[in-house]
Protein backbone atom coordinates (compact mmCIF):
# COMPACT_ATOMS: atom_id res chain seq x y z
CA UNK A 1 0.00 0.00 0.00
CA UNK A 2 1.16 3.52 -0.86
CA UNK A 3 1.58 6.18 1.86
CA UNK A 4 -0.65 8.43 -0.12
CA UNK A 5 -3.31 5.76 0.70
CA UNK A 6 -5.40 5.52 3.93
CA UNK A 7 -4.76 3.14 6.14
CA UNK A 8 -8.65 0.99 6.61
CA UNK A 9 -10.27 1.13 10.20
CA UNK A 10 -9.93 -1.88 12.00
CA UNK A 11 -13.71 -2.92 11.44
CA UNK A 12 -12.54 -3.25 7.78
CA UNK A 13 -8.92 -5.39 8.49
CA UNK A 14 -11.06 -7.36 10.88
CA UNK A 15 -13.65 -8.46 7.85
CA UNK A 16 -10.86 -8.40 5.35
CA UNK A 17 -9.14 -11.13 7.41
CA UNK A 18 -12.39 -13.27 7.77
CA UNK A 19 -13.14 -12.93 4.53
CA UNK A 20 -9.98 -14.23 3.35
CA UNK A 21 -9.83 -17.47 5.93
CA UNK A 22 -12.86 -18.20 4.66
CA UNK A 23 -11.34 -18.60 1.29
CA UNK A 24 -8.52 -20.55 2.46
CA UNK A 25 -10.83 -22.72 4.03
CA UNK A 26 -13.01 -23.13 1.11
CA UNK A 27 -10.06 -23.58 -1.20
CA UNK A 28 -8.16 -26.26 0.97
CA UNK A 29 -12.09 -28.06 0.64
CA UNK A 30 -12.33 -27.58 -3.04
CA UNK A 31 -8.51 -29.48 -3.62
CA UNK A 32 -9.35 -32.02 -1.25
CA UNK A 33 -12.86 -33.36 -2.47
CA UNK A 34 -13.45 -30.99 -5.13
CA UNK A 35 -15.35 -28.27 -5.81
CA UNK A 36 -18.86 -29.44 -7.07
CA UNK A 37 -18.77 -32.12 -3.93
CA UNK A 38 -18.14 -29.45 -1.21
CA UNK A 39 -20.91 -27.30 -0.05
CA UNK A 40 -21.55 -24.05 1.63
CA UNK A 41 -22.11 -25.76 4.83
CA UNK A 42 -18.85 -27.21 4.87
CA UNK A 43 -17.13 -24.14 4.21
CA UNK A 44 -18.45 -22.55 6.96
CA UNK A 45 -18.03 -24.97 9.21
CA UNK A 46 -14.44 -25.44 8.67
CA UNK A 47 -14.15 -21.38 8.79
CA UNK A 48 -16.14 -21.62 12.41
CA UNK A 49 -18.44 -19.54 11.22
CA UNK A 50 -22.28 -20.08 10.29
CA UNK A 51 -23.92 -20.71 7.05
CA UNK A 52 -25.42 -17.02 7.28
CA UNK A 53 -22.52 -15.47 8.23
CA UNK A 54 -20.72 -17.20 4.53
CA UNK A 55 -23.10 -15.36 2.75
CA UNK A 56 -22.38 -11.78 4.53
CA UNK A 57 -18.57 -12.25 2.81
CA UNK A 58 -19.74 -14.42 -0.65
CA UNK A 59 -22.88 -14.22 -2.36
CA UNK A 60 -22.02 -18.07 -3.72
CA UNK A 61 -19.79 -20.85 -3.38
CA UNK A 62 -17.77 -19.89 -7.07
CA UNK A 63 -17.22 -16.26 -5.41
CA UNK A 64 -14.70 -17.85 -3.15
CA UNK A 65 -12.58 -19.26 -6.04
CA UNK A 66 -13.22 -16.36 -8.53
CA UNK A 67 -12.69 -13.63 -5.91
CA UNK A 68 -9.48 -13.97 -6.05
CA UNK A 69 -8.99 -14.09 -10.06
CA UNK A 70 -10.49 -9.93 -9.43
CA UNK A 71 -7.85 -9.65 -7.34
CA UNK A 72 -5.64 -10.30 -9.53
CA UNK A 73 -6.61 -8.26 -12.22
CA UNK A 74 -6.08 -5.15 -10.26
CA UNK A 75 -3.07 -6.51 -9.31
CA UNK A 76 -2.28 -7.27 -12.93
CA UNK A 77 -3.47 -3.42 -13.77
CA UNK A 78 -1.16 -1.57 -11.32
CA UNK A 79 2.05 -4.06 -13.12
CA UNK A 80 0.50 -2.45 -16.61
CA UNK A 81 0.64 0.93 -15.01
CA UNK A 82 4.15 0.36 -14.32
CA UNK A 83 5.49 -0.73 -17.19
CA UNK A 84 7.98 1.98 -19.22
CA UNK A 85 5.10 4.54 -21.91
CA UNK A 86 7.26 3.43 -24.51
CA UNK A 87 6.96 0.01 -24.48
CA UNK A 88 5.56 -2.06 -27.46
CA UNK A 89 1.56 -3.42 -26.20
CA UNK A 90 1.84 -6.81 -26.21
CA UNK A 91 5.45 -6.63 -24.49
CA UNK A 92 3.81 -4.24 -21.74
CA UNK A 93 0.71 -7.15 -21.57
CA UNK A 94 2.82 -9.91 -21.22
CA UNK A 95 5.16 -8.27 -18.74
CA UNK A 96 2.31 -7.17 -16.48
CA UNK A 97 0.98 -11.37 -16.73
CA UNK A 98 3.85 -12.52 -15.77
CA UNK A 99 4.56 -10.88 -12.75
CA UNK A 100 1.06 -12.21 -11.74
CA UNK A 101 2.39 -15.32 -12.44
CA UNK A 102 5.43 -14.23 -10.43
CA UNK A 103 3.31 -13.25 -7.44
CA UNK A 104 1.21 -16.77 -7.21
CA UNK A 105 1.08 -17.69 -3.30
CA UNK A 106 0.05 -21.34 -3.67
CA UNK A 107 3.13 -23.13 -5.42
CA UNK A 108 2.93 -24.65 -9.14
CA UNK A 109 1.07 -27.89 -8.26
CA UNK A 110 -1.58 -25.82 -6.23
CA UNK A 111 -1.73 -23.78 -9.42
CA UNK A 112 -2.06 -26.45 -11.30
CA UNK A 113 -5.06 -28.22 -9.05
CA UNK A 114 -7.00 -24.40 -8.90
CA UNK A 115 -6.65 -24.63 -12.76
CA UNK A 116 -8.16 -27.97 -13.50
CA UNK A 117 -11.32 -27.33 -11.15
CA UNK A 118 -11.80 -23.93 -13.22
CA UNK A 119 -12.03 -25.75 -16.28
CA UNK A 120 -13.51 -28.80 -14.85
CA UNK A 121 -17.08 -27.21 -12.76
CA UNK A 122 -19.44 -26.51 -15.01
CA UNK A 123 -20.30 -23.76 -12.82
CA UNK A 124 -17.15 -21.91 -12.18
CA UNK A 125 -16.61 -22.34 -15.96
CA UNK A 126 -19.48 -20.18 -17.01
CA UNK A 127 -18.89 -17.74 -14.17
CA UNK A 128 -15.52 -17.28 -15.31
CA UNK A 129 -16.28 -15.34 -18.24
CA UNK A 130 -17.11 -12.72 -15.44
CA UNK A 131 -13.49 -12.34 -14.52
CA UNK A 132 -13.14 -11.59 -18.72
CA UNK A 133 -14.86 -8.62 -18.48
CA UNK A 134 -13.87 -7.28 -15.25
CA UNK A 135 -10.29 -7.81 -16.52
CA UNK A 136 -11.11 -6.07 -19.42
CA UNK A 137 -12.32 -3.51 -17.99
CA UNK A 138 -9.49 -2.62 -15.29
CA UNK A 139 -6.91 -3.11 -18.16
CA UNK A 140 -8.25 -1.85 -21.61
CA UNK A 141 -8.32 1.69 -20.27
CA UNK A 142 -5.14 1.21 -18.97
CA UNK A 143 -3.47 0.17 -22.60
CA UNK A 144 -5.56 2.61 -23.99
CA UNK A 145 -4.16 5.61 -22.05
CA UNK A 146 -0.46 4.13 -23.01
CA UNK A 147 -1.21 4.10 -26.44
CA UNK A 148 -2.23 7.71 -26.39
CA UNK A 149 0.86 8.53 -24.97
CA UNK A 150 3.20 7.19 -27.84
CA UNK A 151 1.01 7.29 -30.79
CA UNK A 152 -1.68 9.90 -32.46
CA UNK A 153 -4.29 7.79 -32.15
CA UNK A 154 -7.61 9.32 -30.97
CA UNK A 155 -9.11 8.07 -28.23
CA UNK A 156 -11.84 6.06 -29.91
CA UNK A 157 -8.98 4.47 -31.71
CA UNK A 158 -7.12 3.94 -28.55
CA UNK A 159 -9.61 1.98 -27.20
CA UNK A 160 -10.68 -0.04 -30.21
CA UNK A 161 -7.36 -1.25 -30.34
CA UNK A 162 -6.78 -1.95 -26.52
CA UNK A 163 -9.78 -3.89 -26.17
CA UNK A 164 -8.61 -5.97 -28.67
CA UNK A 165 -4.95 -6.76 -27.52
CA UNK A 166 -6.17 -7.35 -24.43
CA UNK A 167 -9.76 -9.36 -25.37
CA UNK A 168 -6.47 -11.51 -27.65
CA UNK A 169 -4.49 -11.58 -24.44
CA UNK A 170 -6.88 -12.91 -22.63
CA UNK A 171 -8.08 -15.65 -24.86
CA UNK A 172 -4.59 -17.13 -25.13
CA UNK A 173 -4.25 -16.98 -21.36
CA UNK A 174 -7.14 -19.49 -21.51
CA UNK A 175 -5.60 -21.45 -24.27
CA UNK A 176 -2.55 -21.83 -22.56
CA UNK A 177 -3.72 -22.79 -19.15
CA UNK A 178 -6.07 -25.41 -20.74
CA UNK A 179 -3.08 -26.61 -22.72
CA UNK A 180 -1.06 -26.82 -19.40
CA UNK A 181 -3.44 -28.63 -17.34
CA UNK A 182 -3.58 -31.18 -20.46
CA UNK A 183 -0.21 -31.28 -20.33
CA UNK A 184 -0.26 -31.73 -16.10
CA UNK A 185 1.72 -28.73 -16.55
CA UNK A 186 4.61 -30.32 -18.28
CA UNK A 187 4.90 -27.43 -20.67
CA UNK A 188 5.54 -24.04 -19.90
CA UNK A 189 2.87 -21.88 -18.86
CA UNK A 190 4.57 -18.65 -20.25
CA UNK A 191 5.99 -20.15 -23.37
CA UNK A 192 2.21 -21.92 -24.15
CA UNK A 193 0.73 -18.26 -24.15
CA UNK A 194 3.75 -16.58 -26.19
CA UNK A 195 2.77 -19.75 -28.69
CA UNK A 196 -0.57 -19.05 -28.66
CA UNK A 197 0.21 -15.50 -29.25
CA UNK A 198 2.20 -15.77 -31.87
CA UNK A 199 -0.51 -17.93 -33.63
CA UNK A 200 -3.08 -14.97 -33.24
CA UNK A 201 -0.58 -12.29 -34.53
CA UNK A 202 0.75 -14.34 -37.50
Amino acid sequence: MSSGEPRPGLRERTRRAVHREIAEAGMALFLEHGFEETTVDQIAEAAGISRRSFFRYFATKEDVVLGDLIDRGHRVRAELAARPREEEPWVAVRAALLALRDQAWAGAEVELRIARMLIQAPSLRARHLEKHLAWKELLVPELARRLRAVTALDEQSADHRAAAIIAAALTCLDVATETWVRRDGGSSLDALWDEAVAAVRS
